[in-house]
């Protein structure tokens, strides 16, 4: 007599989060301090090669922590939140509630943690408002008359079912689903789990105190 086991639960590759601005953003920055500081390496006179890499040690780190580094990433089981300092792992069973107000968040085991990677637009969502609100009024889409084709009223009843959100709401939307979704999974279960980040803290710790030796003994 063989024993059957249950089928395993099929996995998902982890949906990926992120301000592409942001990275963009924090490319630009890194060349930017690799050419300058690279240059002043390279002809600075004096002690100034010295503080040129004090610097770039200090501000590297800094600027990976807070342009590239932070992301978002989801699956069936849980989310996991790479903020500039530190991760947040949290099973869907324990997250309590996903939010947007003035900044993406979520909650879980009494805490708050921020999602640094879905900054929240004011300007945009009060543009998604605004297309909502010309969509409800008649002529645009919010009613259909008794004359128009059957293709008005089916792009008006899409338009009614799939409404316009700003970018950081949509995001926290299909978080929200995914949570509601797989609060019940096994895999879900547990406690929340913070790692710092010491490979960006601690370089930019020696940078810092590199150049505080550097002023002190100038």
């Amino acid at each position: 007599m063989s024993s059957q086991q249950p089928p395993e639960e099929p996995a998902y590759e982890d949906r990926v989060y992120r301000s592409p601005m942001a990275v963009v953003t924090g490319v630009l920055l890194l060349a930017l301090i690799a050419w300058l500081c690279g240059d002043t390496l390279v002809r600075g006179p004096g002690n100034t090669p010295w503080f040129a890499a004090a610097i770039g040690l200090l501000a590297v780190p800094l600027t990976v922590a807070f342009t590239v580094r932070p992301a978002v990433f989801a699956n069936d089981d849980r989310m996991r939140v790479r903020n500039p300092f530190r991760v947040v792992e949290l099973p869907w069973g324990a997250v309590d509630a996903v939010r947007a107000g003035y900044s993406a968040e979520v909650l879980a085991d009494g805490s708050k943690y921020q999602l640094w990677a879905v900054p929240v637009s004011l300007r945009a969502r009060k543009k998604a408002n605004r297309q909502q609100g010309r969509q409800s009024l008649p002529g645009r889409g919010g009613f259909a008359g008794r004359g128009a084709a059957g293709s008005a009223g089916a792009s008006a009843a899409a338009a009614a079912a799939d409404p316009q959100l700003a970018p950081a709401d949509q995001v926290v939307d299909e978080l929200r689903q995914l949570a509601e979704r797989g609060a019940s999974r096994p895999g879900a279960q547990g406690s929340v789990r913070v790692r710092w980040a010491y490979e960006i803290i601690a370089p930019a710790i020696l940078g810092a105190v590199s150049l505080i030796v550097l002023i002190a003994v100038r």
